[in-house]
């Protein structure tokens, strides 16, 4: 188990809630392109889910390239889809990203179930190995 706790945020309106996880967050900016009166990061709370519809939130999130955002429905109880087809996709100049249900051991042996979206770096200088944290954007990464 890794001595790091996960963080995890979460934003609601009367509909849904957002979940974002930032460690996953490769700061592709998808979310502020698609939505930015809901996602602005200069501002505190950052996400202001009341600014837009349940419909035009999960359309948004499911545009999520590292599966950093997700949602769920106020008042439901959902889970997490644990089998998912796989897929992967190799972003321009950006990570790799296998989108299903994947087991990843770490170098140090840890191992991590992960659903949905895993951003995998391409350009060697994520401080999260072998997971991007957008460092691709500063070293200049193309490929």
């Amino acid at each position: 188990m890794s001595a790091e706790r996960e963080i995890i945020k979460e934003y609601s309106n009367k509909e849904l809630t957002v979940i974002w996880k930032p460690k996953k967050c490769i700061h592709a900016a998808e979310c502020v392109k698609r939505l930015p009166e809901v996602y602005n990061p200069d501002e505190k709370p950052w996400i202001k889910a009341d600014n837009a519809t349940a419909e035009a939130l999960k359309s948004q999130i499911q545009a999520c390239p590292s599966g950093a955002l997700s949602y769920k429905i106020v008042g439901e109880n959902t889970k997490e889809e644990l089998y998912l087809e796989t897929k992967v996709e190799v972003l321009e100049n950006g990570p790799l990203l296998v989108y299903g249900t994947l087991h990843v051991t770490k170098p140090n042996g840890e191992k991590e179930q992960k659903n949905k979206t895993t951003a995998f770096c391409r350009c060697g200088a994520s401080q999260n190995k072998p997971y991007c944290d957008g460092s691709h954007i500063k070293s200049g990464f193309k490929g």
